[in-house]
C-alpha cells in the first residue's frame, strides 16, 4: 500500500444469498443451553460444544486451530469476513476497499526510470467467485444454534458452538457418522467442506493440515489469555467423502510451480502488446532466472483488494503483474507468472529483477486479520520456492513490500508499507521451520527483533482513515483497535515519553515520525536484525537510518533476541558514506546503446562509528528490458559491473552500500558494553 492511497472507504461487500443447510440438529437450542457456554474456560467451551453437536473434540479443536489458532481477535473480522475462533463468515457485514487495487494512479510498480510505466485504469470489479455459503456461514450457524449474528461475532463460546453445529450439519449431509465418540478420521469430508474452498485440491489441503495438527497436537495461550490444548493422537483420515462435495478440480499443468499438497492453479498474467509503442506491453518482463540472474528475495505483499478482484487486475496487460496470489478464506493459490520471469510488483527494478512477488488477500490498515489457512499455504509455497531457488529463509531475503527501498531519494516517500504491522512474522517463520533464535549475548553486538506478538499491542491510530500527505501535521484520528503486532516502536531517547525517531525520507525537516498506522519510519519488525548502538537498563538502542533508535527491551519480557553476524562500518578516514536503494553497475559497464542508470544515493547519512547488520554481498547488476520483442540494444541481458555492494538493514527497509566504502567485521568488534 502506498502512502498516497490511504482512504479505506466503508462499503458493504455485495450480499450473497446463503445456501440452506440440511441435516442439522432439530430445532434451535438457546445460547445458554450448550454445555460450557456459561463458563469462561475455553477448553470446556470446546468440549461442551463438541458433546452438544456430536463432533469429536479433536476435530473441532483442529478445525478451529487451522482457522484462527483459537484466537478471538476481539470480535473483529478477517479479510474474508470471518469472526471468532471458528471463523464464521459474514462477508456482507465487513467494510471493504472497493476498486483500489494495489497501486495508485500514476505509480510505477516497475521502478525503472529508464522506462517509466503508466498504468491504465483498472477494469470494473465483480462479485466474489467463492460459493455463497462459504461467505455466509455465520448466518447458517445462527439458524442452527439460535444465537444472534451479533453474539456469534463477539462471544467466543457462541462462536465455537456455531462452528460445531456447522461441522455436524456438513457431516450429516455427507451421510457420515455423528457423535463425539466417532472416529475423527471419518470427518474428513466435513472438515474439507468447512474450509469454504471451491476447489477440491484446496479443500483437501485444508483438511490435510487439520489432521496433521491433530496428529501433532498443540497447546497455546489465546489472544484473550485462555490456555487451550489439543492432545496429539493417531488418526487416519477417510478421504472418500471429499469427491462427494462436488467441488471443481483445478488443472495442474506441467510447469506449475507449487508444492504437491497445496491447492494451486495456473491463472496467467498476460505478456502482450496493447499499444503501438515499443514499450506498450505488459504486464511483466521475460527473463531466464536463475540461470541468467540469481533470485535473492521473496517479497510478501498484501493485495489491498479482495482475491477475485486482484486476480482480475493481474489479468490486465496494461496493469501490473506478480507471481502468485493467495486467498484468505481457504489459502488457495493462483500462479500468474513463471518464477523465471520478472514481475512488476515491488516498485524497485533492481528488487523486481531479483525477486518473486507473492500477494496475500488482505488490507494492511483496515483492521482485518490474516487467516491461519493463508499463513500455512504461504509458508508451504515460500518454503518450496526458497528450496528450489536457493533463497535463505531469513528476513534479509524473505521481505515485506514495506522493506523494499526507494530506488532514488525522490521515490522514498511513495514506497509501499504492506503487509503492515499486523502480519505475524514470527509465527510465519515458525511455519517455515526457520524460527528466530538467540545466537548471542548482550555483548555480541546484534539484536533480532522478536516481540511477543499477542502481548505487543502498539497504540496505532488512523485505521480506515485518510491521512494527509506527509510531512504535514497529522489531524486528530481515531485509535486503531489494540491488537497483536510484529512492530517495535523506536524512540529518540530511552523513554516512552521521548519523541519517535525521524525518517528523513518521510520528513526532511527532521520532525519525529508518528503512530499513524501507515507511518512506518520509526518501527523495527520481527526478524529484522540490527547493530546495537547502546544498552541502558531496560532499553536497547540500535543504529537506524543514521541515528540511535531506542526500544524497550526488558530482560523480563524481551522484545528482541541477542544475535551474532557481520556488520559494516565506514572505512577509516571516511566521515560519511552514501547509501543506495539499488545495486547498479558503474557507467563503464553499460554497452553501447543502453542508457546508463545513475548510481544515485538516498537522502540518509551513514557516519563513521555507526554499524549496520549485513544481509549479503551482491554483485552490481542491471537487467535491461524495455521492448516487447527484445529489439532494443542489450535487451534481455544482465549488465554486470566491477562494483560490489553490501546489503544492510539500514532502517525499516533494506538498503545497499558500496563494498569499497566499508569494512565488513564480525559483530562483536566494538560492540557496546
Amino acid at each position: 500500500m502506498s502512502r498516497s492511497r490511504r482512504a479505506l472507504l466503508a462499503a458493504a461487500v455485495a450480499a450473497a444469498v446463503a445456501v440452506p443447510l440440511t441435516g442439522g440438529p432439530a430445532g434451535a437450542a438457546p445460547l445458554t443451553a450448550g454445555p460450557g457456554a456459561a463458563t469462561g474456560d475455553r477448553q470446556q467451551q470446546y468440549a461442551g460444544a463438541a458433546a452438544e453437536y456430536g463432533v469429536p473434540e479433536s476435530v473441532l479443536l483442529g478445525v478451529s486451530y487451522l482457522e484462527s489458532r483459537w484466537d478471538t481477535h476481539a470480535g473483529t473480522p478477517s479479510t474474508s469476513g470471518g469472526y471468532g475462533p471458528l471463523h464464521l463468515t459474514d462477508a456482507a457485514h465487513v467494510a471493504s476497499l472497493p476498486g483500489s487495487g494495489h497501486v495508485d494512479a500514476g505509480e510505477d510498480p516497475r521502478g525503472d526510470e529508464s522506462r517509466p510505466l503508466t498504468l491504465a485504469a483498472p477494469a470494473a470489479s465483480r462479485a466474489s467467485a467463492l460459493p455463497n455459503a462459504a461467505l455466509r456461514t455465520l448466518q447458517a450457524a445462527a439458524t442452527l444454534t439460535g444465537a444472534s449474528p451479533d453474539v456469534l461475532r463477539s462471544d467466543p463460546a457462541a462462536n465455537i458452538r456455531g462452528g460445531a453445529a456447522l461441522l455436524a450439519a456438513y457431516q450429516k449431509e455427507l451421510g457420515g457418522p455423528v457423535g463425539a465418540g466417532t472416529d475423527p478420521g471419518a470427518w474428513y469430508g466435513a472438515v474439507a467442506r468447512y474450509s469454504g474452498a471451491d476447489a477440491e485440491d484446496t479443500a483437501a489441503a485444508f483438511a490435510d493440515e487439520v489432521y496433521a495438527q491433530i496428529r501433532a497436537g498443540a497447546s497455546r495461550q489465546t489472544d484473550d489469555g485462555q490456555q487451550v490444548t489439543l492432545a496429539a493422537r493417531a488418526v487416519t483420515p477417510k478421504q472418500d467423502a471429499l469427491h462427494r462435495l462436488g467441488l471443481r478440480r483445478t488443472e495442474r499443468p506441467d510447469g506449475l510451480e507449487c508444492p504437491v499438497g497445496l491447492g494451486c492453479e495456473w491463472v496467467p498474467a498476460p505478456y502482450e502488446k496493447y499499444g503501438p509503442g515499443a514499450g506498450d506491453y505488459g504486464n511483466h518482463d521475460l527473463a531466464n532466472r536463475p540461470a541468467q540472474q540469481k533470485i535473492e528475495y521473496i517479497v510478501i505483499h498484501d493485495t489491498e483488494e479482495y482475491y477475485d478482484r486482484s486476480v482480475d487486475l493481474v489479468k490486465q496487460a496494461d496493469y501490473l503483474g506478480w507471481h502468485y496470489t493467495l486467498r484468505s478464506a481457504d489459502g488457495h493459490v493462483a500462479q500468474h507468472i513463471k518464477t523465471k520471469d520478472v514481475g512488476w510488483q515491488a516498485g524497485n527494478w533492481y528488487v523486481n529483477t531479483k525477486s518473486v512477488g507473492i500477494e496475500h488477500e488482505g488490507f494492511a490498515g483496515l483492521g482485518t486479520w490474516y487467516t491461519e489457512a493463508m499463513y500455512r499455504s504461504s509458508a508451504k509455497l515460500v518454503g518450496y520456492l526458497a528450496h528450489k531457488l536457493n533463497i535463505p529463509l531469513d528476513r534479509q531475503h524473505i521481505i515485506g513490500h514495506d522493506n523494499v527501498p526507494g530506488t532514488i531519494a525522490a521515490n522514498v516517500e511513495g514506497m509501499h508499507w504492506d503487509t503492515g504491522p499486523y502480519w505475524d512474522w514470527s509465527h510465519y517463520f515458525d511455519l517455515l521451520k526457520a524460527p528466530f533464535r538467540t545466537t548471542g549475548t548482550k555483548r555480541t553486538g546484534l539484536v533480532t527483533i522478536d516481540p511477543d506478538f499477542a502481548a505487543n499491542r502498539p497504540a496505532f491510530y488512523g485505521c480506515n482513515q485518510q491521512p494527509p500527505d506527509l510531512p504535514d501535521p497529522v489531524p486528530p484520528a481515531e485509535p486503531c483497535p489494540l491488537r497483536g503486532s510484529s512492530a517495535v516502536i523506536l524512540h529518540s531517547a530511552p523513554s516512552e515519553d521521548a519523541p519517535l525517531v525521524n525518517d528523513r525520507g518521510l520528513r526532511p525537516d527532521g520532525s519525529p515520525d508518528t503512530m499513524y498506522i501507515s507511518d512506518h519510519g520509526a518501527r523495527a519488525s520481527a526478524g529484522q536484525t540490527y547493530a546495537v548502538a547502546e544498552v541502558r537498563g531496560d532499553w536497547t538502542a540500535i543504529w537506524y537510518l543514521g541515528q540511535k533508535a531506542w526500544f524497550h527491551n526488558p530482560a523480563s519480557a524481551p522484545t528482541a533476541k541477542w544475535a551474532t553476524g557481520l556488520v559494516v562500518t565506514p572505512k577509516p578516514g571516511r566521515a560519511t558514506i552514501p547509501v543506495y536503494g539499488r545495486a547498479y553497475p558503474e557507467q563503464d559497464a553499460y554497452p553501447a546503446g543502453v542508457p546508463y542508470q545513475t548510481i544515485s544515493p538516498l537522502q540518509y547519512t551513514f557516519a563513521a562509528g555507526q554499524r549496520y547488520a549485513v544481509g549479503g554481498i551482491l554483485p552490481s547488476e542491471y537487467y535491461q528490458a524495455s521492448t516487447f520483442d527484445g529489439s532494443s540494444p542489450g535487451d534481455w541481458t544482465v549488465i554486470r559491473g566491477d562494483l560490489k555492494y553490501v546489503q544492510v538493514q539500514f532502517g525499516h527497509r533494506i538498503m545497499y552500500v558500496n563494498l569499497d566504502d566499508v569494512l565488513v567485521l564480525p559483530s562483536p568488534i566494538g560492540a557496546p558494553r
